[in-house]
């Protein structure tokens, strides 16, 4: 299906995925109009400054009036709510859809709020960096990166069809999965490296034998690429930890497994089972760099000048 193309999109939440929407609609001319919302007024001047949008608006409502494309972009926990909001404002025949990185919640949520004759269908695009904000974002983000959309039994498949060739254009590639399935990959994939990320790293600011400083001043020894993940929005983390707590805490408990078999081999001394893991897991980087999803580049090909997408969730 070739790019779509749509009359008004309304972006409801211009952090660093609505930003980056933006901009990446702009750049492969996919609306004619843009449509903001942020609750912030700061945020919502400074995106029209930026120009990713073309209008902005004080109320979710008066975003989507019109809206042949609604996009939610705020953390899953604000989602039921704005849901509700804009439930008498959409248009027939408008797709409704989100970028939540779970998904059974999202639907339980969203699900009641959806009028007849719109289409709803959840989405996930699994890129991001630890920025925040509406300066954050940048058309790139989404380049090569998946994006999965995860329809609820019935949806229109011309609509799926029309947002998957929408996140193409975008520059995603796009799967399509059952919601279940969506939570329990991605608790392993995204939501148990963040909340390790970020127990390791208040970790080492609890140990009063080291200093502030020298955690600071050594940290390239590998606990940087930790920071970058625990420096993601915290209301972000903390709804995904809510509600998609099952798979997590599944995950949480084979990891837990897992971590006392090392701590076991590393007590007897059994290099080989300690060169063994270590052999395993350094070829499943390699293959995340052969799939084109991170490149073996110094510091992960990172600019701290231009974010990279990576972490987001990389969400």
């Amino acid at each position: 299906m070739s790019a779509p193309h749509f009359d008004r999109v309304a972006l409801i939440g211009l952090g660093l995925i609505g930003s980056s929407l933006g901009h990446a609609m702009k750049r492969a001319g996919l609306a004619k109009h843009i449509a903001g919302h942020a609750r912030s007024e700061e945020t919502r001047k400074r995106a029209l400054e930026i120009g990713f949008v073309d209008s902005v608006h004080g109320s979710a409502a008066d975003a989507v009036k019109d809206a042949d494309l609604v996009i939610l972009c705020t953390p899953v926990g604000a989602l039921g709510a704005i849901a509700a909001e804009i439930e008498p404002h959409l248009k027939k025949g408008a797709i409704l859809t989100d970028v939540g990185s779970v998904k059974l919640a999202v639907i339980r949520d969203m699900g009641p709020h959806v009028p007849e004759g719109v289409h709803f269908i959840p989405g996930h695009p699994i890129a991001g960096t630890e920025e925040s904000g509406p300066d954050s974002g940048f058309p790139e983000l989404f380049d090569n990166r998946w994006c999965i959309l995860t329809p609820v039994p019935g949806t229109d498949h011309e609509a799926v069809e029309k947002l998957s060739a929408f996140w193409s254009a975008c520059g995603s590639k796009v799967d399509v999965m059952e919601p279940k399935h969506h939570d329990l990959v991605l608790a392993i994939v995204s939501h148990l490296p963040h909340i390790i990320a970020y127990n390791i790293v208040g970790t080492a600011s609890d140990l009063e034998t080291v200093t502030q400083s020298e955690v600071i001043k050594y940290s390239a020894s590998g606990f940087r690429d930790f920071t970058r993940l625990a420096a993601s929005d915290p209301t972000m983390w903390r709804d995904v930890c809510l509600n998609n707590k099952e798979p997590i805490l599944e995950m949480l408990a084979r990891f837990s497994e897992d971590l006392t078999a090392l701590q076991r081999a590393i007590r007897w001394g059994d290099g080989d089972k300690l060169f063994d893991l270590f052999t395993r897991t350094r070829a499943i980087r390699r293959s995340i760099v052969d799939a084109g999803q991170d490149i073996a580049a110094p510091n992960f090909g990172r600019n701290p000048t231009h974010p990279k997408p990576g972490g987001k969730d990389d969400q």
